[in-house]
């Protein structure tokens, strides 16, 4: 069964699919054709679809038609049935897209990576595959909020990777940073979690000291907008309980609100007033 860390890294793929192609160009140096868009394809890469030949994520790039296809997979350790499936998902891929196809392969283990990138011989002369692995090393350093903010998912990967580092303060900030920039709070919060379950025990205690502290930058956006959230269901608890409507234009306005202290004011009100108008006076 996948564990928690290979599901969360491979997420970050379905939900931002051209992190693919951050990684292939800048990462791998791997020329990438000219595209309009990146989707996220089935995994299922056989027409009798057993559950060896199920890849982790499948991204295709578009520009009038598919131009290039990538299987994603997620290797956290050595598994010698991957050197007889992996080419099934190449070659069914390219059948599916009737486009180019690369493997792109991350690893969060320098050994496993170098086993990873070892060419696979299919038998058919001059027929070899080798592997574009991400490993550790080449993974990038980011540190500069405006470039995290314009790729959160490459930024958690990049924390997740090298979080234990001693340039981690700068990281962090970067992190939090790209997090209180996502309009999706529970995306946010989620990403948080991967990142604070993946780093060692004092970075991961920093990183929360860090969210948690009253002079945080970070504060005001993401977790002051998470505590927003949490008196906003309370609002709407309290004012169902003591059976006063709310109409859909009020529990919109309510649900919207991302200040904590007026949040707070409601919810202070919820309790003695008669009608929800009542509350926004």
């Amino acid at each position: 069964m996948p564990s928690l860390e290979h599901e969360s890294l491979a997420m970050l793929f379905h939900n931002r699919p051209s992190l693919a192609a951050d990684i292939l160009h800048n990462a791998l140096k791997v020329d990438i054709p000219d595209y309009r868009r990146a989707r996220v394809e089935s995994g299922d890469l056989t027409e009798w679809n057993p559950a060896e030949f199920r890849a982790d994520a499948v991204v295709v790039f578009e520009a009038a038609a598919p131009v290039l296809a990538v299987v994603v997979e997620i290797q956290l350790r050595r598994d010698k049935g991957k050197r007889w499936s992996w080419p099934v998902y190449l070659a069914g891929l390219r059948a599916r897209t009737r486009c180019p196809a690369i493997l792109l392969v991350i690893c969060a283990d320098a050994s496993v990576g170098d086993w990873c990138a070892e060419p696979i011989d299919l038998g058919h002369p001059g027929w070899t595959l080798t592997p574009l692995v991400l490993k550790p090393e080449a993974v990038p350093v980011v540190t500069d909020a405006q470039e995290a903010a314009r790729a959160p998912e490459l930024t958690v990967l990049s924390t997740v990777t090298h979080g234990a580092a001693y340039d981690r303060v700068r990281m962090f900030h970067a992190l939090l940073s790209a997090l209180a920039a996502l309009e999706d709070t529970d995306r946010a919060a989620l990403y948080f979690d991967i990142v604070l379950r993946a780093l060692p025990g004092t970075p991961a205690t920093e990183l929360e000291a860090m969210m948690n502290s009253d002079t945080s930058p970070y504060k005001s956006d993401l977790a002051r907008r998470s505590k927003a959230e949490g008196k906003v269901e309370s609002i709407l608890t309290v004012l169902e309980v003591r059976g006063i409507p709310i109409p859909s234009e009020a529990r919109e306005r309510i649900m919207a609100c991302t200040d904590v202290a007026e949040a707070q004011a409601w919810l202070e009100r919820a309790v003695i007033v008669r009608t929800v108008d009542a509350l926004f006076d």
